[in-house]
């Protein structure tokens, strides 16, 4: 894939091509925005456009000679992808860049480093990371991938040439999907208005994540905390956070169902039955006060908040709300 193959961020790409062209690329990007837009697959073709053996007519990769297909399988000496492992980028991952970028490119133009996921630096990692930032070897581009930046420290930030990747509109994330989708699931168009809308703009996360199953567990659970019954439990703080994702999701459909009655403005618009015979039991004072109240919960899911204890918090929310299961 190229940047003329890349879908919806288009103001993003024109970003990048106008450095080319003016030939100012900086030391250090970072790339904001959600998960899921495009953000990991632009900085790969980034790498691959200023590594391209190919005599090029135009600011883009060829995706055909050696030196595309080795970075698209991660095979190039001049290239290197970092990601977190088990939650955490570490000071060992930095040291890692710091060898790689400290060496003059081997078989390319540019040592290009993309950090995935950059924002889950711990504290001794962000801090050698930062002395890489400050003088950056000649010849080598830092990427910075990540959708939370406001959870880097305000000294990386500032020496990265921000750009920022937008949610994609809803025909744009159809053609997505539907680009990516594997053949042999022959997707419907009623699947494929339904992903759609489930991914909010992140077409990435339909074509990674199974949508629909995550969204069955999700009312599975939430039938359970409805109707007072404590037989689940979430697994650890990413089902929690999944959870909670979820539940805002569901808060939304049933106030924009409340106020407008329009249910093709639903997310779930599939569950529209469902949807409305929950915005039957509650009122709209309630809708908002259990946003506020999950709102701030969520926010402090990163104090490894007990799993157990939160779980019989929010059950009682439900039940005091008196949110009903439907059948």
């Amino acid at each position: 894939m190229a940047f003329k193959n890349i879908i919806g961020q288009k103001k993003a790409i024109n970003i990048l091509l106008g450095t080319m062209a003016r030939n100012r690329i900086p030391s250090a990007y970072l790339f904001a925005g959600e998960s899921g837009i495009g953000k990991k697959l632009t900085a790969v073709n980034l790498a691959k456009t200023l590594n391209c053996q190919k005599p090029k007519t135009t600011l883009d990769c060829c995706d055909e000679c050696a030196s595309c297909k080795k970075i698209d399988s991660q095979t190039h000496p001049d290239f290197l992808l970092v990601s977190p492992e088990k939650g955490e980028i570490r000071v060992d991952e930095i040291r890692m860049i710091e060898e790689v970028i400290s060496l003059a490119p081997y078989e390319g133009k540019r040592k290009v480093v993309i950090v995935d996921d950059a924002e889950t630096m711990n504290q001794s990692a962000a801090n050698a990371f930062l002395k890489t930032l400050e003088e950056p070897p000649p010849q080598s581009i830092i990427i910075l991938i990540s959708a939370s930046p406001d959870r880097l420290t305000e000294t990386i930030r500032s020496r990265c040439s921000r750009i920022n990747f937008l949610p994609l509109a809803p025909e744009l994330c159809k053609e997505v999907i539907r680009a990516l989708d594997n053949q042999e699931t022959k997707i419907t168009d009623s699947q494929l208005s339904t992903l759609s809308r489930l991914s909010m703009g992140r077409p990435g996360l339909a074509i990674s994540s199974d949508l629909m199953e995550e969204r069955d567990w999700f009312f599975n659970l939430f039938g359970e905390m409805s109707g007072g019954r404590n037989k689940e439990i979430w697994a650890d703080k990413e089902e929690m956070e999944l959870w909670f994702n979820k539940a805002f999701l569901l808060l939304r459909d049933i106030a924009v169902l409340k106020i407008t009655g329009k249910s093709e403005m639903l997310i779930n618009t599939d569950l529209k039955d469902r949807v409305a015979g929950m915005s039957k039991t509650i009122e709209m004072k309630d809708i908002v006060d259990i946003y506020g109240r999950l709102s701030f919960l969520k926010g402090y899911l990163g104090f490894n908040l007990n799993k157990a204890i939160t779980w019989n918090y929010v059950t009682i929310i439900m039940q005091n709300l008196k949110i009903k299961r439907t059948p």
